[in-house]
């Protein structure tokens, strides 16, 4: 079962918001509505989050990301269709079990910190459990602990006005950790902070991650981050989910020009890996080793290769065994089988120019395409 499902959900503001929904349904678009005064913030978007899931939701300012994300916990009732959180339809719930939810299950990280100036870190942090009715003892327990992973130790006593900004979000996290909510929402969590900073705590959600194994709605309007961050990814238009995917299916295979128009400025290299660019081993076939052997077996290739990586390897890190002979990186599964060859063309081809709808819609369907130009330069290579 999936931890989230979001079923056709819509959004609208104005009147007559179950008429706007219909017309919505029937082919309307948003400026049609626009033009009587009703506003549709989120337009049928569906999605499912698995457990332990990083689900990234992106789109520009008024894109409807936001207003989404406020539906999934309850604080916006949606217009049209249902939430399931571990299978039970929160749309349905009553104000007391939402709230309820709110605070045992779902829990949110706001931009702007929303920390009490006029309580410590410690009582910040501890805040859901007090609203859980949770005994001071117990709370504050939890809390350090909370504090403690993410890198506050030592710092309870003090006040928001003495934390940096970074250190203050630091703060927001903790107490949505301290109450071990199943699901955590985190509504551009990290866009008012310093690129530096903004990194770290990317990097201290990347780590906590691994350790508690979250499952994380995180909205964002930053590419980069939204690629680093998610296991999915969800691209927003206009109150519509343009594409959803993982960050290769999205920078390699991008539905439309818009989102094409957002992967232009992108590392490739730090976001597609070995396994997304691989050709089919066979293609090494027939090639010469360093010492001038002819490689005709998988076996031929991996004693060969420069280079054996997994198939989640950065392709960052194939650069250096590319350039330093004429055989092919060898990419191998779990079991340490050949699955696949990245030869220095192939690479090469890849960090080339960003690949365009038309040619996606040409392209293989296998995850070794990257590009309709990439393919030819393996027939070359």
């Amino acid at each position: 079962m999936s931890r989230l499902e979001a079923e056709h959900l819509y959004k609208v503001f104005g009147r007559r918001p179950d008429e706007a929904v219909t017309k919505l349904q029937n082919g309307s678009g948003r400026e049609e509505l626009r033009a009587d005064g009703t506003t549709a913030a989120v337009i049928d978007a569906s999605f499912t989050v698995e457990p332990g899931q990083i689900f990234v939701v992106m789109g520009l300012s008024g894109s409807g990301k936001s207003t989404l994300l406020r539906m999934l916990n309850g604080l916006l009732e949606p217009t049209s269709g249902r939430v399931l959180f571990d299978g039970q339809d929160l749309t349905a719930l009553s104000k007391e079990g939402l709230r309820d939810v709110r605070s045992t299950k779902i829990s949110m990280v706001f931009q702007h910190f929303a920390l009490f100036p006029h309580r410590s870190v410690l009582e910040n942090a501890a805040y859901g459990l007090e609203v859980q009715g949770k005994p001071r003892k117990e709370r504050e327990e939890h809390a350090r602990e909370a504090l403690e992973m993410t890198g506050l130790g030592g710092w309870e006593k003090s006040w928001p006005d003495e934390l940096s900004g970074g250190m203050q979000q630091r703060v927001g996290l903790a107490r949505a950790l301290a109450t071990d909510a199943d699901m955590l929402l985190m509504d551009e969590s990290f866009s008012a902070l310093d690129p530096l900073i903004r990194r770290d705590m990317q990097d201290q959600l990347l780590t906590l991650q691994k350790r508690l194994k979250k499952t994380i709605v995180f909205i964002t309007h930053d590419l980069n981050e939204a690629m680093r961050l998610g296991d999915r990814i969800a691209v927003m238009r206009d109150g519509e989910i343009v594409q959803q995917g993982t960050a290769e299916d999205i920078l390699v295979t991008p539905a439309n020009d818009y989102v094409a128009s957002f992967t232009q400025d992108v590392d490739r290299s730090r976001v597609l890996t070995a396994g997304a660019i691989m050709a089919e081993p066979e293609t090494a076939f027939g090639g010469k080793a360093d010492d001038g052997r002819t490689l005709r077996t998988a076996e031929d290739v991996l004693a060969a290769a420069p280079a054996t990586v997994s198939e989640d390897t950065p392709i960052i890190e194939l650069f250096t065994p590319c350039s330093t002979s004429g055989v092919a990186v060898a990419v191998t599964g779990e079991d340490g089988a050949l699955v696949g060859v990245v030869p220095r063309a192939r690479l090469l081809a890849v960090l080339g120019e960003p690949m365009t709808p038309t040619d996606a819609a040409a392209a293989p369907g296998s995850g070794a395409a990257a590009a309709g130009t990439e393919g030819k330069a393996v027939a070359s290579a």
